[in-house]
């Protein structure tokens, strides 16, 4: 056995996406089989973290791609893929021509929204916000607002709030409440309450829904706790997941575990292939992989100053600051020094790194 994949055989989403795609096999030209076929891969790259489902999904939707003005749904669909990509502005035209047609179109404004937030544009995700409250029902868009206010100087207050909505949520699907229970995760994760940090991650869990996201933060917040052993426990069976299996090689690097030279010859060999594709969006986790496990902390500082760029979330800025202290390149950090004292956001990890930068400018030791 080389590898074991992560997806169950009798996986039910599986299952769904090989019918979907007998039916559009028969059926090309149909739009609705079309577009929930590339809704169900990309769910796929979400949970699985495997880009390749994304391309599985552009495949779906190929008789209408390249339409200057495809159907509302593919354009919603076509920006919900571009923007995995980092292609924001392409995905912005495509919503902002779908939301002409539909202004009522919640995924629409949802994507937006999620755009312009990881873009750092507050003013602009809160207007989209408000444009989706009242398309949806209480628990988004208690949830939509909570996640801005979460990174602008309002943790507790939003992790109240939301927590609340969710506690009224009754009839909340398992995916929202997955939602929900890992936006509460981080929030206090971020006002370094591990245990209340850890209740919300372990009801996430709980849920039984394959999410690479809840794996990959659960995974980090467990590395900032000194827990590396359950990390390995946890991601030992997803190493065909890019983000996942830098996770564990980090994690495995931490215990000076034998598998460690495995997994780290494996990533550069992705970074590498992902480079010549042309692809930089993984930058932002080749700057951990770069500092942490090939200790080479001026090419990590170059790789998160690239992915500053592009993107501008709390660990964007981690992977920022913390080059620029083990570069000790204190004044490379300023981008995001700048972004910490925009957004008020309270990290205590942002805040400590930027203690130590500040200390080194001084000139203390």
């Amino acid at each position: 056995m080389l590898e074991r994949l992560p997806v169950r055989p009798n996986d039910p989403s599986m299952r769904e996406i090989r019918e979907l795609r007998g039916a559009l096999a028969q059926d090309p030209q149909n739009l609705a089989l079309a577009t929930r076929l590339a809704r169900r891969y990309f769910d796929q790259a979400l949970a699985q973290g495997d880009p390749r489902f994304v391309g599985y999904a552009q495949a779906a939707l190929k008789p209408w791609w390249d339409m200057a003005e495809p159907p509302t749904a593919v354009l919603v669909m076509r920006a919900t893929l571009v923007q995995y990509r980092h292609d924001f502005q392409a995905a912005l035209a495509d919503l902002a021509r779908a939301l002409e047609r539909e202004p009522d179109n919640a995924r629409a404004w949802s994507l937006r929204m999620v755009i312009h937030l990881v873009q750092a544009d507050y003013p602009t995700a809160r207007r989209d916000c408000k444009s989706m409250a009242p398309l949806v029902d209480e628990l988004s868009a208690v949830g939509c607002a909570a996640f801005i206010d979460g990174l602008t100087g309002r943790a507790a207050a939003s992790l109240e709030a939301l927590n609340q909505a969710l506690a009224r949520a009754s009839s909340a699907s398992p995916e929202q409440k997955l939602w929900a229970l890992l936006r509460l995760a981080e929030m206090a994760w971020r006002l370094n309450d591990a245990r209340l940090a850890e209740q919300y991650f372990k009801r996430a869990l709980a849920l039984g829904i394959t999410d690479g996201f809840l794996l990959a933060a659960y995974a980090d917040f467990m590395l900032d706790y000194g827990r590396p052993q359950e990390v390995v426990t946890l991601l030992k069976d997803w190493t065909l997941a890019d983000p996942l299996l830098l996770r564990l090689a980090l994690a495995e690097h931490a215990l000076n575990s034998p598998a460690a030279g495995v997994h780290r010859a494996s990533l550069a060999d992705r970074y590498n292939a992902a480079r010549l594709r042309g692809d930089t969006t993984h930058e932002q986790e080749e700057s951990r992989f770069t500092l942490s496990i090939l200790k080479q902390p001026a090419e990590a500082l170059r790789l998160a100053h690239s992915n500053w760029q592009v993107q501008k979330e709390p660990r964007d800025a981690r992977v920022l600051l913390e080059a620029a202290v083990a570069a000790r390149a204190p004044v490379a950090a300023q981008p995001g020094l700048d972004w910490i004292a925009q957004t008020k956001i309270e990290d205590w990890y942002l805040q400590r790194l930027a203690q130590e930068l500040a200390a080194m400018r001084k000139g203390a030791p």
